[in-house]
């Protein structure tokens, strides 16, 4: 004989759900530690504190310090000055001259980067796999070449006496660092050869990703390379591109081996110079360790700035990131 269950809930007792949605007589999900993650995390964070966090820390110490080759040889102790040192920097013309030409040469390197990285990537569908085999190895090539090794060859083949590029455009015995829009136009192209390959192999990844049916519906409807790539590839690729427009950002804001190989460390009087090139140039030629600390300081809280301005419009956009 069964006994029916009542409305005050006393028969079937394991029919009952607590207000969870779980059965009382089913065994509950697991449910580790909050501090599990962390465990697993630490070794990790446990590194990253040693190379990022302990060096920043003194770099910021420093640039709120006196601290010449006086202090560095223990001659006279360190002393603090606060924000006298930012004082003197943002009192400086040439600060403010080398920040904008860093800002203009950082921004035409990322859309040319960008730009070249994508066409190629573009390209990369399209031809056949021998040819894009080359071209990947061509192009991981470029990107694996030390930066020294790679600012070298590009003045030898710019050399104005024995460079093959002046005798192909029939330039003589043009110097291209002489002039100081020329030196920079020379050390951008080496800059975008150095670093379209990430985004380009970046870039291929994510279309070979993307459903075919959606670029076949999209060819089918008469719409050309140019109109695929801006309305169907570039808003389904967008989180890709965050990644490497800020991975380009940063890089090209902090070049320093490309303009001091290619320029001599700066071109003639400092007509290309950049922050960082500017920071190494206060902190040992000058022997200002404390004014390089702080120009250090300005450049990182620049690519904070930067990366969280645009990660919040991305956001306000409704991307996932």
């Amino acid at each position: 004989m069964s006994v029916a269950p009542s409305s005050s809930g006393g028969a079937v007792r394991s029919r009952v759900r607590d207000r969870r949605g779980f059965s009382r007589s089913s065994p509950r999900p697991y449910r580790g530690s909050s501090s599990t993650p962390w465990i697993y995390l630490a070794p990790a964070l446990v590194v990253l504190g040693g190379l990022l966090v302990y060096p920043v820390y003194q770099l910021g110490l420093i640039s709120f310090l006196e601290y010449t080759q006086a202090q560095v040889s223990g001659g006279e102790p360190a002393t603090f000055q606060g924000f006298g040192n930012y004082a003197e920097l943002f009192g400086d013309g040439e600060f403010w001259r080398v920040l904008l030409a860093t800002v203009v040469f950082a921004a035409a390197c990322v859309v040319s980067t960008l730009a070249v990285g994508c066409a190629l990537a573009v390209l990369l569908t399209r031809v056949r796999a021998v040819p894009r085999l080359a071209l990947m190895l061509a192009g991981l090539g470029a990107w694996a070449t030390p930066a020294v090794t790679g600012s070298t060859v590009w003045l030898l083949l710019f050399d104005p006496d024995f460079g093959p590029v002046n005798r192909m455009l029939g330039l003589g015995d043009h110097s291209w660092t002489y002039e100081r829009y020329s030196a920079f136009l020379l050390v951008l192209l080496e800059v975008v050869w150095c670093s379209f390959p990430f985004v380009m192999v970046t870039v291929y990844a994510g279309i070979r990703a993307v459903p075919s049916e959606v670029l076949e519906a999209a060819a089918l409807d008469g719409a050309s390379q140019w109109r695929i790539w801006r309305s169907v590839l570039a808003p389904m690729l967008r989180p890709i591109l965050v990644v490497v427009t800020i991975q380009s950002v940063i890089w090209d804001f902090k070049v320093f081996t490309q303009i001091y190989v290619m320029t001599g460390g700066g071109g003639i009087a400092g007509q290309n110079m950049v922050l960082n090139v500017y920071a190494y140039q206060k902190a040992f030629a000058s022997s200002q360790y404390s004014l390089g600390s702080a120009i250090g300081v300005v450049m990182l809280l620049i690519l904070l700035a930067v990366t969280l301005v645009y990660l919040r419009l991305l956001r306000r956009q409704g991307e996932e990131l």
